[in-house]
């Protein structure tokens, strides 16, 4: 079936502002359907295209990068003879899929745009390992784009559903409920999403089967090959690297989601496991929230490194890794569908929320403050900025509930020790927008639109 990504506008935007200046890098996890948006967008937007796949492609075609970037003539000549593909000036787009399997090819990039006949689209995960960089110049020429695991809207695009969002979009400018009835519609579909998650093929497989047990074989294969992916680029971390992505869920299950390394080994310290999560972060595997100490326009000028949160990058996976013990899933999942399952839903609308904030791109940061005085301990889960900056009021904190009865004992000690720099507090819940005390309650999926 074919799926409709909003980076293809980002795309759209860079090939009629380019003009040929500049290579585009699309890159992402494994599984996040790089390669498919790539090939759709060659196919609808160029007279022809021609695809290498570094997975594939022939040593004959690998030398051509190393014999002929002098000549390139000679190396447009040699390349159709294996790429029988008509190529037009300034109308075709060569694709380097999967280019850090090569990265000669990437190197490249800086003498074929400046030749200038044709566009150049790179597809690649793990592009910061350091063996995929090792003794090349990166190319200055390359203008980077991202692609994450589906987010709330795709995945109704993916099931037809066109209406919904821009539903919750006017609700959300005026601020009103949407009433029981949508609420609980909408609140169905977000947990049919929380469930089968954004990676492409396991939606394709939903929409397909309607089978949660299919869906959830497909996430497994995926989390198995992030794991052969570890075995084999992650070196001398690949046992911490494990570690981690084995802890995941209870990490998240606790009450304060900080990530505690001693849970990992006793009196670990965090340099000893900082290149394993660095590694999990560059892969896209996972998202990484940091403590922000003091909660202004640039969050990352008191980014803590030390005091950080470990969100995996898809939660339908992250559900997965969760519940891995051998029961029926079918049963499993249609209890979470139904809100029937006594677990902690709390991390797993967290960590929804924290993929949500970083597809709209977000870079994810939080506040925490331990101490003994009780007045003075608080934890925010996120902190956004808003888009229009004034000189004060910028900081959106944003708290995460999992159930109708909570306390706000954070968020309002929150807004008294910050009230300069706060401009709206949001508490996303089960319920319907309200607005009480100037806080805004939202549904969780609204999250996006934050």
């Amino acid at each position: 079936m074919k799926m409709k990504r909003k980076l293809y506008q980002q795309m759209l935007q860079w090939k009629e502002r380019s003009q040929g200046q500049t290579a585009l890098l699309i890159e992402g996890a494994r599984r996040t359907g790089k390669s498919y948006i790539v090939e759709q967008f060659a196919k609808a937007e160029y007279r022809s295209y021609l695809l290498i796949d570094f997975a594939v492609a022939p040593e004959q075609v690998k030398s051509l990068f190393n014999d002929y970037l002098y000549d390139l003539d000679a190396f447009f000549l040699f390349l159709r003879s294996f790429y029988p593909t008509p190529l037009y000036r300034r109308k075709s787009v060569i694709i380097f899929d999967e280019v850090q399997r090569f990265p000669r090819a990437r190197e490249a990039i800086k003498y074929l745009v400046k030749d200038g006949r044709y566009d150049y689209i790179e597809t690649g995960s793990l592009l910061s390992i350091k063996k995929n960089v090792k003794d090349i110049n990166i190319p200055s020429e390359e203008r980077h784009l991202k692609l994450y695991p589906m987010d709330f809207e795709e995945f109704l695009w993916a099931e037809g559903n066109d209406a919904l969002l821009p539903l919750l979009e006017k609700q959300f400018a005026s601020r009103l409920p949407l009433g029981p009835q949508m609420h609980r519609m909408a609140m169905d579909l977000f947990r049919q999403y929380l469930i089968v998650g954004g990676m492409p093929q396991a939606v394709d497989c939903f929409i397909q089967t309607q089978d949660f047990e299919q869906v959830d074989l497909v996430k497994q294969d995926i989390l198995d090959l992030y794991r052969q992916d570890i075995v084999k680029h992650a070196d001398a971390d690949v046992s911490k690297v494990n570690r981690i992505l084995d802890d995941l869920p209870s990490q998240l299950g606790k009450h304060e989601k900080v990530f505690r390394l001693t849970s990992l080994s006793k009196g670990a310290r965090y340099r000893d496991f900082e290149t394993a999560f660095y590694w999990l972060d560059d892969a896209g595997i996972v998202n990484t929230a940091y403590n922000s100490s003091e909660p202004t326009v640039g969050l990352s000028l008191s980014k803590d490194n030390a005091s950080f949160k470990c969100y995996l990058a898809d939660t339908g996976l992250l559900l997965t890794l969760a519940f891995n013990e051998p029961v029926e899933k079918s049963a499993l999942y249609r209890k979470i569908l139904f809100d029937k399952l006594n677990f902690n839903q709390g991390m797993i609308l967290e960590n929804a929320v924290a993929q949500m904030l970083r597809a709209k791109g977000h870079s994810l940061y939080f506040y925490s403050r331990s101490g003994q005085e009780a007045d003075k301990r608080m934890e925010i889960d996120f902190l956004t900025v808003k888009r229009s900056i004034t000189s004060q009021h910028n900081v959106c904190p944003i708290e995460v509930k999992s159930s109708t009865r909570y306390t706000l004992n954070s968020l309002k000690k929150f807004k008294t020790k910050f009230s300069d720099q706060i401009d709206t507090p949001y508490l996303l819940h089960p319920g319907d927008v309200e607005i009480k005390d100037d806080i805004i309650y939202l549904p969780y999926y609204m999250a996006p639109l934050l």
